[in-house]
């Protein structure tokens, strides 16, 4: 299996993209154009996905500032936001990129069926 993919999204195919049931861990990434951490996190962002090889997820990315009704449907205040999803529903959040051990600590924990990618 292909390390995860980085897919972006609209208000118009967020709820395909994300709320349809699969057995997937579906980390979508509220981010926006200007915002520090949204680009330390974007330029992580090849790193995390090679290091989650294997592991059955995707990262659906939505511009917050193009897409306001997303941000308000899930109550966001600051970006970068994590909202973590597994068959359409919501399991996590994490607000702000704290690096990688952080991030990938929580990913994994999120990761369905104890399906652990590469330590």
């Amino acid at each position: 299996m292909a390390h995860p993919v980085s897919i972006e999204a609209t208000t118009e195919t967020f709820d395909s993209l994300v709320m349809e049931p699969r057995d997937e861990l579906v980390v979508v990434d509220f981010w926006g154009p200007g915002c520090p951490n949204c680009d330390i996190y974007a330029a992580a962002e090849p790193e995390l996905l090679k290091e989650l090889d294997g592991a059955p997820m995707r990262v659906v990315k939505v511009n917050a500032y193009e897409h306001e009704a997303l941000a308000t449907r899930f109550g966001l205040y600051g970006i970068p936001t994590f909202l973590l999803f597994r068959n359409g529903k919501l399991l996590g959040k994490m607000s702000q990129y704290y690096g990688k051990p952080y991030f990938l600590g929580v990913i994994r924990d999120h990761l369905p069926g104890g399906a652990k990618a590469q330590a």
